[in-house]
């Protein structure tokens, strides 16, 4: 798949998160927007996955570790084709099986259920250990906020990853540089961050997480890379594709109203038949 047909996915996926979010008059825009293209980059490039067959055995896995920006994880999902499109609507509504964080028991494609920030690295690396000790050749990919890794666990999970030399695992962090409470500078620095996982025996690449060559690139470079595990730090904007929304940390946790909801869309629907016309 070319660049232009990722970033036509993106836009889609995009589209579908603030209708979500919307339609649930809650939800965390700002960090799903921001993720939007690494999620589209997963899932339809490089991780070996089937929606017709959803817990086949040698699937690689995914943990969505900041398991708030689950508008994110569900809209690349619907649209990979793990469910309709239009369930995107029922987010956090009572009996839906789209809830405001991520639920393996409900929903096709979630191989983990995530949501107390820090812990969804810790399940990845023991499933990235379970892979190893089983002789399993699937790989195990797991995305953080910039914001989650100021909590101690992260790092716990890290220096038990580079310590087992888990070279079928990879973290990502999306750097949006935001969380709910500011800059994330100001909140309570994790800066350096690439040197703090070098420190624990990571492989890391800094990555632009908006350029798909830039994706390509360091996803590939994990694969090549044996013996320590990945983590690639992929620098983002909060809130990605919608103006009014980039760079603002109030959209980490609030939902569009109606009028806001349709100037996002438009903008949207207008930056996706700009990349028609290309």
């Amino acid at each position: 798949m070319n660049n232009k047909e990722l970033q036509k996915i993106a836009n889609e996926v995009r589209q579908g998160i603030v209708t979500a979010v919307h339609s649930a008059k809650s939800g965390h825009p700002g960090g799903s927007l921001s993720a939007a293209d690494i999620m589209t980059y997963l899932y339809y490039e490089e991780m070996n996955v089937d929606p017709e067959n959803p817990k086949k055995e040698d699937r690689d896995r995914f943990v969505l570790s900041k398991g708030h920006v689950a508008p994110a994880l569900y809209s690349v999902l619907a649209h990979r084709g793990y469910f309709p499109v239009k369930d995107l609507e029922t987010l956090r509504h009572v009996g839906s099986y789209l809830q405001g964080h991520p639920d393996m028991k409900g929903t096709l494609g979630v191989d983990m259920s995530s949501g107390s920030l820090g812990q969804g690295i810790s399940v990845a690396t023991g499933m990235a250990l379970s892979a190893k000790m089983s002789g399993d050749s699937y790989r195990v990919y797991t995305l953080l906020g910039d914001g989650e890794i100021q909590e101690g666990q992260v790092w716990e999970a890290a220096m038990f990853a580079g310590h087992r030399k888990l070279d079928n695992l990879v973290v990502i962090v999306d750097n949006n540089g935001l969380q709910i409470d500011g800059d994330i500078k100001d909140v309570c620095s994790p800066y350096p961050i690439d040197k703090k996982f070098e420190a624990f025996n990571f492989h890391v690449i800094n990555v632009d997480a908006h350029d798909f060559d830039s994706l390509s690139a360091a996803f590939k470079e994990a694969r090549d890379t044996k013996g320590m595990p990945t983590a690639i730090i992929a620098k983002s904007v909060k809130g990605k594709g919608v103006s009014f929304m980039e760079n603002r940390a109030e959209w980490h946790g609030s939902a569009p109203d109606d009028e806001k909801y349709k100037a996002a869309m438009e903008e949207l629907k207008k930056a996706g038949e700009a990349l028609c016309q290309k």
